[in-house]
């Protein structure tokens, strides 16, 4: 065997003008390549040691894959992946993805998740990003915990160390995901569906104290505390979302939503009501399952809004003024 005959993956790809991370999912479509689960690496199957495939170990790079350089040239390598009769069968696509039920779940990237959606992986990660599921590394993306309790597998490049997460195929039908992804390119659900409310906040909140409060940003709140709320974080030069959805199963809005640091905030104005107090708790409750990160204020708390608000959100890494 002739090491210096055979170009590792990337050299390949690089030869052949294409992304290193399609002609490795090429390779693994194929049925050449597999990946240990345990191990957390890439192998050669059988078929992919027929067709050529062989380790190489080096001091730099540790084990990696090879393949022969016959492969330089586009016409031999489809040829190769024609899936002659002793070949076996491609793996199924990414499209559908595979349900969460399936033996062995296949993990996509952002750039998988954008070439599904029709959007590039940095607007993916975005949006991964203000669903609180992935947050900034110092270079590239880390999963929070949220991103670990709906199956996000963190990895980083080999080469370069920067970190990356990928997603099991499923999470390409979470409707939280789906929902943002459609509001983004401005292709949301009508009114009607958008929005659904509660009985308890049907009855006891939503249709009885309706958004006529405008804030100096533009957003209409429903009670003045909330328009000082709003109008503080405005001027504080802090980006957030008023009455945001929450990333879970359950059909809740928050009062006031920061992405930079992944931050919820909620106001307690009408604890007399006991209607309003069962909401409370069951909105407290949730934020405790899925550990969001919530800072709770009251009508004391509104009226020292510099003094509170600054320290709360520092808590959380968020820095004001």
């Amino acid at each position: 065997m002739n090491e210096s005959q055979h170009l590792s993956t990337t050299a390949l790809a690089k030869a052949l003008n294409c992304d290193a991370k399609d002609l490795t999912r090429r390779f693994r479509d194929l049925g050449w390549t597999t990946w240990n689960e345990k191990d957390q690496v890439l192998e050669l199957t059988d078929a992919g040691t027929k067709h050529g495939g062989i380790y190489i170990n080096s001091q730099r790079f540790g084990r990696y894959i090879a393949w022969p350089q016959e492969f330089k040239t586009a016409s031999a390598l489809v040829s190769l992946g024609s899936t002659p009769a002793s070949t076996p069968a491609p793996e199924p696509a990414v499209k559908p993805p595979v349900p969460a039920s399936a033996a062995q779940v296949q993990f996509l990237t952002a750039t998988d998740l954008g070439e599904r959606f029709g959007l590039p992986s940095t607007r993916i990660n975005s949006i991964l990003s203000e669903l609180g599921w992935i947050k900034r590394g110092i270079k590239g993306w880390v999963t929070t915990d949220q991103g670990l309790a709906i199956g996000a597998k963190q990895l980083e490049n080999y080469k370069t160390g920067v970190p990356y997460v990928t997603w099991p195929a499923g999470i390409a039908l979470n409707p939280r995901l789906v929902d943002t992804i459609n509001e983004s390119k401005g292709a949301a659900a009508p009114p009607s569906e958008s929005k659904p409310a509660t009985p308890t906040e049907a009855v006891g909140f939503r249709e009885k104290f309706e958004a006529r409060h405008r804030t100096t940003d533009g957003h209409y709140v429903r009670s003045k505390a909330e328009m000082l709320i709003d109008n503080w974080l405005y001027m504080a030069e802090l980006v957030h979302a008023y009455e945001r959805k929450l990333p879970v199963e359950e059909d809740l809005y928050c009062d006031f939503y920061i992405p930079t640091g992944k931050v919820y905030i909620e106001y307690w104005g009408m604890e007399n009501d006991p209607h309003y107090r069962e909401r409370k708790t069951r909105k407290i409750d949730i934020y405790k399952k899925y550990g969001f990160k919530l800072i709770e204020l009251n009508d004391a708390d509104v009226a020292n809004l510099d003094d509170v608000l600054p320290r709360k959100l520092l808590h959380f890494g968020v820095q004001s003024y």
